[in-house]
């Protein structure tokens, strides 16, 4: 039986994973199937929001194959670096959470080895991996239900924006007197204020 992500083959899904994540990442093939799985057991005609555990493959996996966006705020990131995904009822919070399973692991030594780096990435059979992956589908991953908390079902507004006395630039007037860049919370070596 040939596995589907979605309405895609696995071999249409690979193409969409190269075309937007810029190449055939096995965190992202494996979070394709993981998509699906959260899906299949969403009621339908629902209105959902994502919530990645992780901020490495999983979100373009959801970014794919959902209206769920980090650009329209129905994706949220948690830094929690666990290879988990959330998808919920947009207003109460209601869903399930599906993650890569370790336990399920032991029959599929390439992914074994990828997703503990137990070999280099020059060492990894990339043909191997991407068959197991797709053999494996969701076999690897585990369902359970789950209830979001209030606190994260708020939508992050902007709010009132002001424009910064220093760079004349708008921010969120929540942010102070001045933006946080002129506050000194820049990723740049040098904030320039020309």
């Amino acid at each position: 039986m040939t596995q589907k992500i979605g309405a895609y083959s696995f071999d249409e899904y690979l193409e969409l994973v190269r075309s937007f994540h810029g190449y055939a990442s096995p965190g992202v093939l494996i979070g394709g199937f993981m998509v699906d799985l959260a899906l299949r057991n969403l009621p339908r005609d629902i209105l959902f929001d994502a919530l990645c555990e992780t901020n490495h493959c999983l979100p373009d996996a959801v970014q794919i194959l959902t209206p769920c966006t980090i650009g329209n705020g129905w994706l949220k990131i948690m830094p929690f670096r666990k290879f988990a995904l959330s998808l919920y009822e947009k207003y109460k919070g209601n869903g399930v959470r599906v993650y890569l399973d370790t336990a399920k692991l032991k029959h599929w030594d390439e992914i074994r080895n990828w997703f503990f780096k137990l070999k280099p990435k020059k060492e990894q059979d990339t043909r191997l991996l991407q068959e197991q992956i797709q053999t494996a589908g969701a076999e690897i991953c585990s369902l359970k239900k789950i209830q979001i908390l209030p606190l994260h079902l708020k939508k992050d507004s902007l709010g009132k924006r002001t424009i910064c006395p220093i760079c004349q630039e708008a921010y969120p007037a929540s942010h102070g007197r001045i933006c946080r860049a002129c506050q000194g919370d820049t990723p740049y070596r040098k904030f320039n204020r020309e």
